[in-house]
């Protein structure tokens, strides 16, 4: 693969799935009578609804492709925490408190120790983000599903005046980032042709973890970002997933500018020294060790560490709307 090719040339085009969102968003025009109205617009990392003094919130998502190296390995036990983490995350970039989720998984037959560890998974997602799991549904789909889909569904709730829009944001504010645990959810169509195409899952990296087990490391669950709002000023919050950097754009038309990277991960790393993927291409696909980022003034920087003690400055935002890298629009 070289440098000139990514996401793409694995078969996910970033740019296609974001026009084939704004197709799909373009037809949804109901909106219901009476009371529990939406509030805001569609694009945010969650959707609203009025509740009286209160708002609540609905996110869903899934694990994606990253059951394909579950699959591989024979081990589930993980990839529960990771359907919870892009879930929550989602919902604490608002300042909102998850409360209940639903799990949705489709398979083509069911396995006995396959449930039990996703299971296990979504049990320890849940008490990491303080949440009930409430139901789920199972649907056995033979013939339209290959193997196992994990997905689901988060409702959460915050007072109005306290929910975190971006809509302060504003040029001069610091980007503050919290490091991942490594490539967490997004991304794995590419990391896994990679790991594929160079010696496959048991590759050893130079820590002497392999490939697949560094793959199969969970999703951070951000919790502490809703102390972090308590404690201090903040202007808006951004959870890195799948299109990288640009995930800032959703927070507003000013530009965010990454000129002091978190570190890279391993695993991250390796992926784009073993695939020769252009630093910018890596940058718009994975989330390159900062999972999680605050936008703050510069006075709310202490408070802030006090809550996120490994959170560090990591950018500026900036006039010119975009999300750059070191001063380089990333498209």
């Amino acid at each position: 693969m070289s440098n000139t090719e990514g996401y793409a040339a694995a078969g996910v085009d970033i740019d296609l799935e974001a026009a084939g969102v704004r197709t799909l968003i373009e037809q949804l025009t109901f909106r219901r009578s009476g009371a529990f109205q939406t509030i805001g617009k569609s694009g945010h990392f969650a959707g609203l609804v009025e509740f009286g003094d209160m708002a609540l919130a609905l996110a869903v998502d899934g694990v994606g492709t990253k059951m394909l190296v579950a699959d591989a390995l024979e081990n589930w036990s993980t990839v529960g925490i990771d359907c919870i983490a892009m879930n929550v995350n989602d919902l604490f970039v608002m300042n909102i408190e998850p409360v209940a989720f639903v799990d949705y998984i489709a398979c083509n037959e069911i396995s006995l120790d396959k449930m039990r560890q996703i299971g296990e998974g979504l049990n320890e997602g849940a008490r990491l983000a303080n949440m009930n799991i409430v139901g789920g549904e199972t649907a056995t789909l033979k013939g339209l599903v290959t193997g196992l889909d994990l997905a689901g569904t988060c409702l959460g709730v915050q007072q109005k005046d306290r929910i975190v829009t971006g809509e302060k944001v504003a040029p001069g504010d610091l980007i503050v980032g919290v490091p991942s645990t490594g490539v967490h959810s997004n991304g794995y169509t590419l990391a896994r042709k990679v790991a594929l195409e160079h010696g496959g899952f048991d590759s050893v990296l130079p820590s002497g973890r392999t490939v697949g087990e560094a793959l199969l490391t969970p999703t951070r669950i951000y919790l502490e970002a809703l102390d972090a709002a308590a404690a201090c000023e903040v202007h808006g919050m951004c959870h890195i997933t799948g299109g990288g950097l640009l995930n800032f754009t959703r927070l507003s038309n000013y530009g965010f500018d990454i000129t002091d990277p978190l570190p890279v991960p391993e695993i991250l790393a390796w992926v784009g020294e073993q695939g020769e993927i252009a630093e910018a291409e890596m940058y718009r696909t994975f989330n390159m060790g900062m999972g999680y980022a605050f936008v703050i003034p510069e006075e709310s920087l202490p408070a802030l560490k006090r809550v996120v003690p490994d959170a560090e400055v990591a950018g500026v935002v900036v006039p010119e709307a975009g999300a750059y890298l070191r001063g380089e629009r990333i498209r």
